[in-house]
């Protein structure tokens, strides 16, 4: 074996016509993605280390958890603060855990990983991430399996970044379906909601990014006749556009402008679209949070799309 290893550990490519795709074996994440000559996603190469949560999975919670505690099944759980400025446990659990190829093909890959118990989350999951490229695009399938003897809580999320070919998203145009947006605190923990219509975070109809700052989870989103919903990120002129599409488990996502980022090169640099099943903090307030039982399983999908204006 030649050293050194990359950090993020094994690469595995996947390739469809002119799509590339590079998904890797630490935390099962989404390295880059490429159509024809663009890069899709603002990621990182493969002798770099992951930041700022590029392209990772965030199972069993998404986004924050105040004080990283919350009671379940009539007991308080304590989980560490792995964001310790904030007082929160964040992203979950798998970010850094080693993920094996469980089935390969040239154009498709399944990531698997077994989330064994632990203080804080004595629970155990199996985790199934499959990652295809086809003609419409990139679809990221999440299957998480309660292969333990109790009942766990649970949400799921993506982290990616997306870039539309422009140096930094101020000039880009936006389209994204969230009716509802949550209010946060300074720990990025919801206080609460209101609708977006006709406010700076409303975003229904495309329109310029321009200086608007967004950290901000939506809910309550329209979708397609196909159940979708669709954040769109476009260059201003003729150029590039980059949709995320979420199937309807996913009942929240993130919108980051990243100019709370601690590298001041990448601040503004791409835009995280973060797909969610549940809302910031829901092992405490049980915002979409999901139960499974013992055996059952949980599936969402959600991709991205990359075309020509």
């Amino acid at each position: 074996m030649s050293l050194p290893l990359p950090p993020s550990g094994e690469q595995i490519e996947i390739v469809h016509g002119d799509q590339r795709a590079w998904v890797v074996e630490v935390g099962g994440a989404l390295r880059t993605y490429r159509v024809n000559r663009h890069e899709v996603l603002d990621g990182y190469g493969a002798a770099e280390r992951c930041t700022d949560a590029r392209g990772q999975s965030l199972i069993p919670w998404p986004n924050r958890l105040r004080n990283g505690s919350y009671r379940f099944a009539g007991e308080e759980r304590q989980l560490p603060l792995s964001e310790p400025a904030r007082r929160n446990a964040i992203h979950g659990l798998v970010r850094w855990s080693s993920f094996a190829v469980a089935h390969r093909e040239s154009d498709r890959v399944t990531m698997r990983h077994v989330l064994h118990p632990r203080d804080g989350y004595p629970f155990m999951l199996r985790i199934e991430i499959d990652y295809s490229l086809s003609a419409a695009g990139l679809a990221v399938t999440t299957t998480a399996t309660n292969v333990g003897a109790e009942r766990c809580p649970f949400g799921a999320g993506a982290h990616p970044y997306i870039a539309a070919g422009t140096p930094r998203i101020d000039p880009a145009t936006l389209r994204a379906p969230g009716r509802t947006r949550l209010l946060a605190d300074e720990r990025g923990i919801p206080t609460g909601a209101a609708p977006t219509e006709g406010g700076e975070h409303d975003f229904r109809i495309a329109r310029t990014i321009g200086a608007t700052v967004l950290d901000t989870a939506y809910t309550d989103l329209e979708r397609g006749a196909d159940g979708r919903a669709v954040v769109e990120l476009a260059a201003a002129d003729d150029g590039v556009a980059v949709s995320v599409w979420l199937d309807e488990t996913y009942s929240y996502v993130m919108l980051f402008t990243g100019d709370s980022l601690p590298e001041p090169e990448r601040r503004r640099r791409s835009l995280g679209v973060e797909p969610m099943t549940c809302a910031p903090d829901a092992f405490r307030s049980g915002d979409g949070l999901l139960v499974l039982e013992p055996g059952e399983s949980h599936t969402g999908s959600w991709g991205i799309t990359c075309r020509h204006r």
